[in-house]
């Protein structure tokens, strides 16, 4: 949608995810004055794109719990003239957004904390000019999502982008993106240490369709490896832009078997699984699915590399492990990451700390602990509204 909204003309999105997240984004587009047009039954989302140019004068913009949102806005709203400010919930408040602030200021741009903490209500003022852009650097380590959200807007300022990349990031993340913007219409280039966006570029209107969610789809690729069966998921393939496709690759040194077809990917499982030790910093999004299969298998699971999920929607590492200790695993909680020991389990009742991945997550360990149950479901509808309708589908009865 913010590509769609920076491009000149109409844009088509098909297989749009319609969900909490999206809708924010939607609504925060259509406040900043930009046309969209959402038809649900077609998961088809209509943008008329103003090639740069922002109508509002100004704005205020909530983001809810969408962290996505508040991260891509921010620098989009330096092409704008006036004052914006982006607010969201209250975990939204707690979720730190300095880096991207900083990385901007250092190229004149007039954004701030509006509480001087770090984190939202952002304020962005253009009031004597437009913002150029021009070479920064970014500290990724707490979310790739900073540097996507400054490459997007990069080639309609007129000094385009120079960005060096500071820390460890999900680099996945960061590289879709990139070939994003490209098919978008826009060169995006590399030198040793910094990410290269030329200015006074326009992208241009099209029609898109999106690729299945291979972090939704974790789920059930989960639910196959833990509990025996064959689940086949539809036009995903080995090349997908998705980082999280990697996850794949994770079920099956645990002992599932993937298999590739030319527009679609079936894993295979028999309930029996290895542990794993690894370094999820390019798929975090997945940490909280491992986490949740790591205690029915015959071996120690070893999570590394991911402390910056602690600032997500919850303190996930701090989340997972009270959870997972609930239900009766022995868990060991570290500053990068967890270590989760084969137990014997028994249902509980989950707190969700309104977290869809800690809800959508346990939901696939009740598959083997019957009777388990998730408090507040109705958190999936930020990115996965009719999760539970898709889980019956497989034959989970909840």
């Amino acid at each position: 949608m913010l590509l769609a909204a920076l491009a000149s003309g109409r844009s088509a999105i098909d297989g749009a995810l319609l969900s909490d997240d999206t809708t924010r984004m939607s609504q925060a587009l259509r406040t900043l004055g930009f046309h969209l047009e959402i038809d649900a039954d077609a998961a088809r989302i209509t943008v008329d794109g103003q090639g740069g140019v922002i109508p509002s004068r100004g704005a205020n913009l909530d983001a809810g719990g969408a962290g996505t949102a508040m991260r891509f806005l921010v620098p989009f709203l330096t092409l704008a003239r006036g004052r914006f400010q982006i607010d969201g919930n209250e975990r939204m408040r707690r979720r730190p957004i300095a880096p991207l602030v900083d990385a901007l200021r250092r190229m004149g741009a007039r954004v701030y904390s509006a509480d001087d903490n770090g984190c939202p209500p952002v304020i962005i003022e253009s009031v004597d000019g437009v913002f150029e852009g021009g070479e920064t650097a970014i500290d990724a380590s707490a979310s790739s999502q900073f540097v996507s959200a400054l490459l997007m807007p990069a080639p309609l300022w007129r000094k385009g982008l120079r960005l060096r990349i500071e820390g460890e990031a999900a680099r996945p993340f960061i590289a879709m993106t990139v070939r994003m913007m490209r098919e978008w219409g826009v060169e995006v280039g590399e030198s040793a240490d910094s990410i290269i966006v030329e200015g006074g570029r326009r992208y241009e209107a099209r029609q898109f369709a999106v690729e299945p969610d291979a972090s939704a789809a974790s789920y059930f690729a989960a639910a196959a490896a833990l509990c025996g069966g064959r689940v086949t998921i539809e036009r995903l393939s080995r090349n997908s832009v998705q980082g999280d496709i990697g996850f794949l690759g994770i079920l099956e040194q645990m002992g599932a078997r993937i298999s590739w077809n030319i527009d679609s990917v079936t894993v295979a499982g028999d309930g029996r699984l290895r542990g794993v030790d690894v370094a999820m910093n390019s798929m975090p999004d997945m940490v909280a699915t491992l986490a949740a299969l790591a205690p029915f298998a015959s071996s120690p699971t070893r999570i590394r590399k991911v402390g910056f999920i602690r600032h997500h929607e919850s303190d996930r590492i701090d989340a997972l492990a009270a959870e997972l200790r609930r239900i009766g695993a022995s868990v060991r909680e570290f500053d990068d990451g967890l270590s989760i020991e084969p137990a014997v389990l028994r249902p509980a009742s989950i707190e969700t700390y309104d977290d869809h991945r800690i809800a959508m997550s346990f939901a696939i360990a009740g598959l083997r602990l019957p009777g388990l149950r998730i408090k507040n479901p109705s958190c999936v509808a930020k990115t996965f509204p009719d999760f539970f309708e898709r889980l019956r589908k497989l034959g989970a009865a909840s």
